[in-house]
């Protein structure tokens, strides 16, 4: 019984120990060691070449109020008019230019504008430079300065809040992305984030840890749009001892369970027992008998 009793306990320790959430499965910004790995200083930013199906949201200052409000459809207060293009509905199309199919936005007076792999600051000169060709000579001219955002900038999460988040600002880091859909969970693994990104038509699946501080010097650190993120749950894990009442708790539940197994089975060899005991007396009075008999 000594032997039962040291697997009970051994079982007891195996599911604290199998069982256990610790720091170091999620913490962010830990020191690199042979479990945790170290990037080497891979940081890059790339301004957003721009696709087909991208929506742009230009707006034209200038000091005569006719061409502002001839080019941003009526309006004046770019900040409004920027949150209206934001939102999908009825101004959404108003306020925006998408890029078609063949890489083109259509903007009024200059017509084509092919888009398609320039940068917003790209789109910004090009098209100040285009209505400066068209307006100059008109009486009272002056500068004209565009502004050019990408108003459907996404990326995506699967696994922990899955859904389409958007990107709003220039830079978005990867911190700030886990963030927004609430950060991981206990059970999610921080050790193998997958990161499916789309450039130049190729598109490409990275694995990294998002626990190692040198994630910040790393090329995924900043989330780019379009990107998707698929964060798995931690193999073998359906609960997990976080606390210590948690500890406690399924400590005494294990120790419980162990004795109630303990005390079938000692109720068990006490019956044989009884029972070896009991069957070896019958069977001497039966013989006893049988000799008297003879006599």
């Amino acid at each position: 019984m000594r032997k039962l009793k040291n697997i009970l306990c051994l079982a007891a320790i195996g599911v604290l120990l199998a069982s256990c959430v610790t720091a170091r499965k999620v913490n962010y910004m830990q020191k690199p060691d042979k479990y945790i790995p170290s990037y080497t200083d891979t940081l890059s930013y790339e301004d957003y070449e721009l696709r087909i199906g991208d929506r742009l949201y230009v707006f034209v200052y200038s000091l005569d109020e006719k061409i502002t409000q001839m080019y941003n459809a009526g309006g004046t207060n770019a900040s409004q008019m920027r949150q209206n293009a934001g939102s999908v509905g009825g101004s959404y199309d108003l306020y925006t230019y998408l890029i078609d199919d063949d890489g083109y936005i259509d903007f009024p007076t200059v017509g084509k504008v092919f888009v398609k792999g320039m940068t917003t600051r790209d789109v910004k000169h090009k098209l100040e430079e285009e209505l400066g060709k068209l307006l100059h000579e008109l009486p009272g001219y002056s500068t004209i300065s565009v502004e050019v955002n990408i108003v459907n900038r996404t990326f995506s999460i699967i696994g922990v809040q899955s859904g389409r988040y958007t990107i709003n600002k220039e830079k978005m880091t990867i911190f700030e992305a886990l963030a927004m859909a609430g950060d991981l969970g206990e059970f999610n693994s921080r050790k193998e984030i997958k990161l499916v990104r789309e450039k130049n038509g190729v598109t490409t699946i990275k694995t990294f840890d998002a626990r190692t501080e040198d994630l910040v010097n790393s090329e995924y650190y900043y989330i780019e749009p379009n990107d998707i993120l698929y964060i798995r749950y931690i193999p073998g894990y359906s609960f997990g001892i976080n606390s210590a009442s948690t500890a406690l708790g399924v400590t005494a539940a294990t120790i419980s369970f162990g004795v109630f197994v303990y005390s079938i089975v000692q109720t068990g060899i006490n019956h044989v027992n009884k029972y070896k005991k009991g069957g070896g007396s019958t069977s001497g009075s039966g013989s006893t008998s049988g000799e008297g008999g003879s006599k």
